[in-house]
């Protein structure tokens, strides 16, 4: 039996994604609600989407690079801080992402928080964080997140687990716990400045609500309601 065979059955119908449907809640998203900064606004609905487990983890966010010939790429990553200047996240800098954002630093973020029928949709432009900021935040990770920094040859082609699982044990044996684990310099942060953050709230319908804080030349915002 081929491994298609062994996924598709015709007895057996599979569940059809047009017939999925979920009616979104009423409450709505209204321009006079909105606090004057993204990031403030930002802020507020984290606050909200992190509170009693509302969220599975509410930093989780999908991050979309494109190369120099424009072939994009998306994929999870956990944002590991955010202020007024932007989101942060961190990952090996031989990565697909990272040699996608040294040819093309722009970028595009989205937040899926749908246990509470909101997303948030960031377009940007990211840059390293300095080694200092780098190091400070890699002395946090557990321990065993600061070898497989090591031991990971991030988006490289690897021969088996077995290869992974041994370049880890071997970091392991060299570096036990409790002792300090020297920072990779090709690893380290990247800070996404937001030029645009869209704040997506579902409605009955599919007349969701729209919001788009847009960045100004002075470094104010201006907010665009969307259709849905």
């Amino acid at each position: 039996m081929t491994d298609h065979e062994a996924v598709y059955d015709p007895s057996s119908p599979l569940p059809d994604p047009a017939a999925m449907r979920k009616q979104y809640r009423a409450e709505g998203l209204d321009e006079g609600e909105l606090a004057g900064h993204p990031m403030v606004q930002f802020a507020s609905w984290f606050r909200q989407a992190s509170a009693q487990g509302a969220v599975f983890e509410p930093n989780a966010m999908v991050v979309s690079t494109a190369d120099a010939a424009g072939r994009p790429s998306s994929r999870t990553v956990l944002m590991k801080a955010y202020d007024e200047r932007g989101f942060v996240f961190y990952t090996n800098y031989e990565s697909r992402k990272a040699r996608d954002l040294a040819e093309n630093p722009y970028v595009s973020l989205l937040f899926p928080w749908h246990p509470i029928a909101r997303q948030v949709i960031v377009t940007g432009t990211a840059r390293r964080t300095g080694r200092d900021e780098t190091a400070a935040y890699f002395r946090t990770r557990p321990h065993g997140s600061q070898l497989g920094a090591w031991a990971s040859v991030q988006s490289a082609v690897i021969r088996s687990r077995a290869e992974l699982d041994a370049a880890y044990e071997e970091l392991n044996a060299r570096y036990p716990e409790g002792e300090q684990v020297p920072v990779p310099p090709h690893w380290g942060g990247f800070r996404v400045e937001p030029q645009s953050v869209e704040f997506w709230q579902g409605r009955p319908n599919r007349l969701h609500d729209r919001l788009r804080y847009v960045a100004k030349p002075d470094g104010s915002w201006r907010v665009e309601r969307l259709g849905p």
